[in-house]
C-alpha cells in the first residue's frame, strides 16, 4: 500500500460530503470547525455542492462525485475531510474513477459511513485511507487536543507513534451543548493478552460488512481488525455483523474494539459473551473499549496502513501509515 504524502501547515484540505450534507450543521459549528483547521495552519476550501440537500440531507451520486473527483485532480488540494457520515456513501463506488484516484493519491479522512467509500478507494487503489475525525469533528471544544494530537501524528508524520489512551471520553451531545459534558474515566480493556503485528483494516462494522461480495471488500486474511459500531446497534446485531466479517478470513492477528454509545445496550457482560462464542478470540490479542468510534475523543488511523497491538500492556503503536 502507497502512503499519500502527508499533510503540512499551508496545505489546502478540501471539504467534501460523500455522505450526508454539510447542510446539517449550524453555520456557528462550521465557522469553529474551519477555524479550528486555520489554526493547524490549513488552507481551508470547500467542494462545490457540500451545502446542498436532498430529501434525505445528501445530494445525488454526480453532485457527490464531481467533488470527490475535483478534489482529488486539483493540484492544490492535498488532503480530504468529510463532513460528517451518514447512510450512502457506497452508492458511489461503482462510479469513482479510480485511474483519477490511482495517478493523484491524497489524504483523505472520516469515518463511520465514510468506512466504505475509505474502504473501497484504499483496495482499488493501493493506496492508504483514514478513518478518523470529520470535518464536523473539529467543531468539538472538550476533548479537542487529545483528537488533534493523534490527527496530527497520523496524518502529519512520518515516523511511528503509540497510540495512548485518553484521560477521560465522553458519549454525550457535544454538538447541542458544549459547556454541560458529562466524562468518565478511560480504561483500555484486555479480553485476551499476546501481541501481533499486520496489516491494518476495519473502521465502522456494520458498514464495513456492506462491502462483502464485492470487489470493494478488502483481503482480511492475517489482518489487524480496528472495528466499532454506533447508536443504532444492538447486542444481537453486533454479534451476527462481527461473526460474518471473521468468517471472511480463516485467521486475523488481533481484534481491536472500539467504544461502544450507551443507546446501543452493549454492556460489558454483553460483549465478553459475544466474544467467547469464537475460538479465534482466544487466540489472539484482543483489546476493547478503546478510542475510537462514536465516543470522543477518538483517535485517526490508517486503513491498509501497519500495526502492532500489545494486548499485554494495553499498547497500539503505527508502523507504516
Amino acid at each position: 500500500m502507497r502512503i499519500p504524502e502527508k499533510l503540512k501547515r499551508g496545505d489546502e484540505i478540501r471539504i467534501i460530503a460523500p455522505s450526508r450534507s454539510a447542510s446539517i450543521l449550524s453555520e456557528e459549528g462550521v465557522q469553529i470547525a474551519k477555524e479550528q483547521l486555520e489554526n493547524l495552519g490549513f488552507v481551508v476550501s470547500f467542494g462545490k455542492h457540500v451545502f446542498e440537500k436532498d430529501l434525505q440531507n445528501s445530494t445525488s451520486i454526480q453532485q457527490r462525485l464531481e467533488d470527490l473527483h475535483e478534489a482529488f485532480a486539483d493540484k492544490h488540494v492535498k488532503g480530504m475531510l468529510t463532513v460528517i457520515g451518514g447512510f450512502n456513501s457506497n452508492e458511489l463506488l461503482p462510479y469513482i474513477d479510480y485511474e483519477l484516484l490511482k495517478e493523484n493519491p491524497k489524504i483523505f479522512c472520516g469515518y463511520s459511513d465514510i468506512t466504505a467509500i475509505g474502504t473501497a478507494i484504499s483496495t482499488q487503489c493501493g493506496f492508504v485511507t483514514y478513518s478518523g475525525p470529520h470535518f464536523s469533528s473539529f467543531q468539538m471544544k472538550k476533548a479537542q487536543e487529545y483528537q488533534t494530537h493523534f490527527f496530527k501524528q497520523c496524518l502529519m508524520q512520518e515516523e511511528p507513534f503509540e497510540l495512548k489512551p485518553s484521560e477521560q471520553w465522553s458519549d454525550d451531545a457535544w454538538y447541542l451543548d458544549q459547556e454541560n459534558r458529562v466524562f468518565e474515566k478511560t480504561v483500555w480493556k484486555m479480553y485476551n493478552e499476546g501481541t501481533a503485528s499486520g496489516e491494518l483494516w476495519g473502521g465502522n462494522l456494520c458498514t464495513l460488512n456492506l462491502l462483502q461480495g464485492t470487489e470493494y471488500m478488502p483481503s482480511v486474511e492475517n489482518a489487524i481488525l480496528f472495528i466499532e459500531d454506533d447508536e443504532m446497534t444492538i447486542p444481537e446485531t453486533f454479534a451476527r455483523d462481527v461473526t460474518s466479517l471473521l468468517q471472511n478470513a480463516q485467521s486475523i492477528k488481533a481484534l481491536v474494539i472500539g467504544r461502544f454509545q450507551r443507546a446501543s445496550k452493549m454492556t460489558e457482560e454483553q460483549l465478553l459473551f459475544i466474544l467467547d462464542k469464537h475460538p479465534l478470540l482466544k487466540e489472539i490479542p484482543v483489546l476493547y473499549d478503546v478510542d475510537f468510534g462514536h465516543t470522543q475523543p477518538m483517535f485517526t488511523f490508517p486503513l491498509g496502513g501497519e500495526a502492532q497491538v500489545d494486548a499485554v500492556n494495553g499498547l497500539l503503536k503505527l508502523m507504516r501509515f
